[in-house]
């Protein structure tokens, strides 16, 4: 005859609460309270719960109970791997997550891939707000990120108005630093820049397609260069612009020579970002350009490679966004109207940009 075995019963925060001596709120305190008991008391009621093997209460049922997930979710419409691997998206998530530490709460990441449309991932999230980073304006999983009855922040784009926002003045930033290289002569010049839009396209971008790019930050580079490049007697709709989908060294070494193929006499190489800028100063190197004696390139974000590299570039404090963003989002006063943080940027001037070796201004771009 078998002999049946005596299994133990997991402790309950009931049998908890007796074992102890103390009340059931008391033990519940130990875990999401403890400022209501002494340090002795709830130091004794965790001992025994490990002791006992009570796992604490069951997150679920607090959720249910407070209608509190205790979570921030963050929607980046990338694959997860690109929160980790982008230096200027990892330090946003830098930023958001010591805003989430400060306040005691937790931080989910929402993945959802810009070539996929299933928004699931949204409407499964347990979350208690949303900080959507850098979507476009007609993503799905956006416009389900604003059907939940949550707080909403954004940062960067897109500025649609009536959502709590933290970015900068991307067109005026950019527009400073076409004035810092038209100062030193540059006409001829060719543009690198993110994608614009949902659909993949790595190539040339006609001035419509600028003017209709459904990522706000980019199209707001864009006209910063076109604004300071018109004003300088140059005709933007002849200045060569080529978009990458992925954004990745790589594609910055394909667009670069996709421009220099077009026209190798061109003397700057503005790019929107600086891993796009980095990829371009690859490329010089395999053609044996100089830079900044051949060849001027610039980029956009001001990352520590970019810094080590010399690189012309504009620095946005992206550790600052993040933490703007969670704060924001973490503030439980009273909300009359859409709040909105612009942070500063700041022009690096470094050593990758020089007046042309010959400064041809018959203004090839000219009327």
């Amino acid at each position: 005859m078998a002999r049946s075995m005596h299994v133990r019963r997991p402790a309950t925060l009931a049998s908890l609460a007796a074992e102890l001596g103390v009340s059931r709120t008391t033990v519940s305190n130990a875990y999401n309270r403890p400022d209501q008991l002494s340090p002795e008391l709830r130091r004794r009621v965790l001992e025994t719960a490990r002791r006992l093997g009570y796992p604490g209460p069951d997150p679920v049922a607090r959720s249910l109970r407070t209608r509190k997930a205790g979570a921030v979710g963050l929607l980046l419409t990338e694959n997860l791997s690109y929160a980790f691997r982008d230096p200027a998206a990892l330090g946003f998530l830098e930023g958001l997550a010591l805003a989430c530490e400060d306040a005691g709460t937790g931080l989910m990441l929402i993945p959802a891939s810009p070539e996929r449309e299933d928004v699931a991932a949204v409407h499964r999230a347990g979350v208690d707000g949303f900080v959507v980073y850098s979507v476009p304006d007609d993503d799905p999983h956006l416009a389900a990120v604003l059907e939940r009855p949550v707080p909403t922040v954004v940062c960067d784009q897109p500025d649609i108005g009536n959502v709590d926002r933290v970015g900068i003045d991307d067109r005026s930033a950019m527009y400073e630093l076409a004035q810092h290289l038209i100062a030193m002569g540059h006409r001829r010049v060719g543009v690198v820049c993110m994608r614009l839009a949902r659909d993949r396209n790595d190539g040339y971008v006609s001035v419509d397609r600028q003017h209709a790019a459904h990522f706000h930050v980019q199209r707001a580079r864009l006209a910063g260069l076109a604004m300071a490049f018109s004003e300088a007697g140059v005709d933007w709709s002849k200045v060569p612009v080529v978009e990458r989908f992925d954004h990745n060294t790589a594609s910055g070494e394909a667009a670069a020579a996709q421009v220099l193929d077009r026209d190798p006499s061109i003397t700057a190489l503005i790019c929107t970002s600086d891993i796009l800028a980095l990829g371009a100063m690859n490329e010089a190197k395999r053609r044996g350009l100089r830079v900044p004696e051949d060849l001027t390139i610039t980029g956009f974000d001001g990352i520590q490679e970019a810094e080590r590299a010399g690189l012309t570039t504009v620095r946005q404090p992206v550790l600052e966004k993040g933490r703007a963003a969670g704060k924001l989002l973490l503030d439980v006063g009273e909300r009359t109207r859409p709040r909105s943080v612009n942070l500063s940027t700041e022009l690096i001037t470094g050593t990758t940009a020089a007046a042309p070796r010959t400064i041809a201004e018959e203004r090839w771009f000219g009327p």
